[in-house]
Parts: structure tokens; C-alpha cells; sequence
């Protein structure tokens, strides 16, 4: 793709918040894991593209790691019914407790927002994983399935936390 003009404004919203007015959002929060090690291994799977790939997902990106500036095409869907998804990353966080990302969407991309993928260490150990999104239809067959698409993105993110904390334990047997 020659382009990365994003199909929104609120460019870097999923990082701090607020999300914007107009738009569907999605939270979803699920624990995933206990402690640094699986804070560590978790982080890796988001950021390293595994998570989306594990669930189902094709991930063409121009990086092997999220990192700011970097394009991504997403592809769900099966056979015929397989949409591309034009992305470009918004902002990556590799923090002490706080690691993730976001991408945004670019032209030709049937949603039109931004959504963040964030693996945060909390004081009590524990590993949460957290979805953040906000996004309106941008093409016709997402305009027409309506009230179907968050139904979708909500499926899709409880998936993502599924497959997380799998990768996560695979982990965890791993190093013992």
C-alpha cells in the first residue's frame, strides 16, 4: 500500500483515552496469566504478531515487532468471505508492566478507527490482557451488516484473549 493516511482524526485515542464521540467502542479485559515470566511471554505473543496469528488471523507486517509507523494487513474470514484488513501502527508501548500496541486504519479498510492490544502487569501479579477499540463502518458490506460488526469485534476479542492465555501456559510448561 503507497498511502498512510489514516481514515480517522483521533489518531493515538486507544493510548490515553478518552474514546472518541461517534464511534462503536469495545473493552474487553481478561486475565491471562501471574507474574513477570508470563508477563514477558504474553507481551511477546501481542506484539510479535503470534496472538492474531494463533487465533486465526492472516498478519502480513512490515516488522517482525510492533513498533510505531510500521503497516499491517489483517485478513479474517474464510475463503470468499476473506476480508484484508490495512492497518499501520499507531503507537507500541514496551514498558515495565505495560506492553502492547495499536493500529489504525487505513484506506480500503471496511472499519474506519483504531484498536490497542495491551499486556499490563498489575501490583498484585496478576497478567491481564485488555482490547480497546473504537470504529464505525467505512465500507458498504459493513454499513450493511449493521449491528452484526460489534457482535463480531466482541467475539473476536474474548477469541484473542483465549488464545493469550494458551500461548501463555504452553509457556509456562515450557520453563518448567
Amino acid at each position: 500500500m503507497s498511502t498512510f493516511t489514516y481514515t480517522y482524526p483521533e489518531v493515538g485515542a486507544t493510548r490515553l483515552g478518552p474514546l472518541p464521540d461517534g464511534y462503536n467502542h469495545l473493552h474487553h479485559r481478561t486475565r491471562v496469566g501471574r507474574g513477570r515470566a508470563d508477563f514477558e511471554t504474553a507481551g511477546a505473543a501481542v506484539t510479535e504478531w503470534r496472538m492474531h496469528r494463533s487465533s486465526g488471523a492472516g498478519v502480513r507486517a512490515s516488522a517482525a515487532r510492533a513498533e510505531a509507523g510500521i503497516s499491517v494487513r489483517v485478513s479474517l474470514g474464510i475463503g470468499p468471505f476473506r476480508f484484508t484488513a490495512p492497518c499501520r501502527v499507531v503507537w507500541a508501548a514496551y514498558e515495565k508492566d505495560r506492553i502492547g500496541f495499536a493500529y489504525g486504519t487505513l484506506i480500503r479498510h471496511p472499519e474506519c478507527g483504531e484498536e490497542s492490544f495491551v499486556v499490563e502487569l498489575a501490583d498484585d501479579g496478576a497478567v491481564w490482557f485488555a482490547v480497546m477499540a473504537f470504529s464505525r463502518p467505512a465500507a458498504w458490506h459493513t454499513r450493511l451488516a449493521g449491528p452484526v460488526v460489534p457482535v463480531i469485534q466482541r467475539w473476536y476479542a474474548r477469541r484473542l484473549g483465549s488464545t493469550l492465555r494458551r500461548i501463555v501456559t504452553e509457556g509456562r510448561r515450557a520453563r518448567v
